[in-house]
């Protein structure tokens, strides 16, 4: 485990953000699917995430193989390689919740049964919906030790999943409803989705339905349900993934903080939910009080702390309960980070309040908990400090954007790794 010192110091050049996690981890699900041909995904990246990803799918029976860097082919689909029950595959999914949360259904519906691990804080957020759902149908459901074993009985006349009608809350996570579209275009029969309580991170469920469109599959949606027709197949197709705005707001943080970064690959018209940072950017650059809404992008949390961390007027950032189900308790560690730097913040329960200061003092050492936004935002705020900041496990960010320190670096950041 690594340190970095930061010091004082003015970044200004170009970075290239790094490609979208979210739709990463969706075209390459949607390519796994397919029941012939191959398909082509560039711009890929190479963050654990997206290594977790990749690692599972092959698990489960789909052909993924290295082309020129970023780029890879995806063959052999799953989409018709149901397999005879047998010794349930392990998969390991790292600390990625949406490898997880995706691949569930998945693992169901190809062998009927999976043992799923993870490391960090991965098996404690929440499952519960997928739990109720799956027992009521009949799938055994059980985590233990860190280990959750889901197995349908699948026999050679039944498949683990049935269509139908799937009914889950729309709160906790988008990430339950999307491992479900995935999957039940593929059964004999229509089903239909059911939200039983108001969908949160919303323009999640518009990315999964972006890239099931362009492989081909059609689902209907009217407020709180999804129609979805059965006996679909998997289009092959080629990919070339756009940037990613939610790696992208930590260099927005960076210019409000009076430094000079051009992005290069976002794409403005993008349905990730995260663009809005460029809106609450300029909100935030408004002197006065103002409250911002991060329900239905809560990843946004951190770069919006960062700013808020030195803007002039009170920031209250509301409906960000859920950020305490992160990689970190994010809600709480955000308010530790800036106050420990020498800002003002206080957490509420779904809540977090911060009042701009004129300066940082720094002269600190912070823990990011092994989440990779906390290890950015204490980067970038520590480019504003008087006194240098010492940010422990700076690996923690190989997790989103293993490039952002030769990012930073190349910038002109002052950097010392102990």
């Amino acid at each position: 485990m690594y340190t970095a010192v930061i010091r004082p110091c003015q970044l200004a050049g170009t970075v290239r953000v790094p490609p979208s996690k979210s739709m990463a981890h969706r075209t390459l699900i949607a390519a796994a699917l397919t029941d012939r041909g191959s398909s082509v995904i560039r711009n890929l990246g190479d963050s654990q995430d997206i290594r977790a990803t990749r690692r599972c799918l092959t698990a489960l029976g789909a052909r993924i193989e290295g082309l020129e860097p970023g780029a890879v082919r995806v063959s052999q689909g799953l989409g018709t390689a149901i397999v005879e029950a047998g010794p349930a595959p392990i998969l390991d999914c790292g600390e990625s919740g949406s490898t997880l949360r995706f691949l569930i259904p998945l693992a169901l519906l190809v062998g009927g049964q999976a043992a799923f691990t993870g490391r960090g804080r991965l098996m404690e957020r929440p499952l519960k919906p997928y739990e109720d759902l799956f027992r009521e149908r009949g799938i055994a459901w059980e985590l233990k030790d860190g280990v959750l074993t889901v197995d349908g009985g699948r026999g050679h006349d039944r498949l683990a999943l049935d269509p139908g009608e799937y009914r889950l809350p729309g709160d906790v996570s988008s990430q339950f409803i999307t491992g479900l579209l995935f999957v039940l275009p593929l059964l004999e029969g229509d089903s239909e989705l059911v939200l039983t309580t108001p969908l949160e991170s919303s323009a999640y469920v518009d990315l999964t339905l972006e890239v099931l469109a362009r492989f081909g599959i059609r689902i209907g949606r009217a407020r709180d349900r999804f129609t979805v027709p059965g006996g679909q197949r998997y289009r092959p197709c080629d990919v070339e993934l756009p940037g990613d705005w939610s790696q992208g707001s930590i260099w927005y943080a960076a210019n409000f903080l009076d430094h000079q970064v051009k992005l290069l690959g976002l794409d403005e018209t993008s349905a990730q939910a995260d663009r809005a940072v460029a809106a609450y950017y300029w909100k935030l650059a408004r002197p006065g009080d103002r409250e911002l809404d991060v329900s239905q992008c809560p990843d946004l949390a951190p770069a919006l702390g960062a700013m808020a961390a030195l803007a002039r007027g009170t920031t209250r950032l509301t409906g960000a309960g859920r950020l305490r189900l992160k990689e970190s308790d994010r809600l709480s560690a955000i308010a530790q980070t800036i106050n420990a730097l020498g800002g003002s913040a206080r957490e509420g329960e779904d809540s977090l309040t911060i009042e701009g200061v004129r300066e940082l003092a720094g002269g600190c050492e912070i823990d990011p908990r092994g989440d990779h936004r906390m290890a950015m935002m204490a980067a970038i705020l520590a480019t504003r400090c008087r006194a240098p900041v010492s940010i422990q496990d700076m690996e923690c960010v190989d997790k989103s954007y293993p490039g952002f320190w030769r990012d930073f670096t190349s910038l002109g950041g002052k950097l010392d790794v102990l």
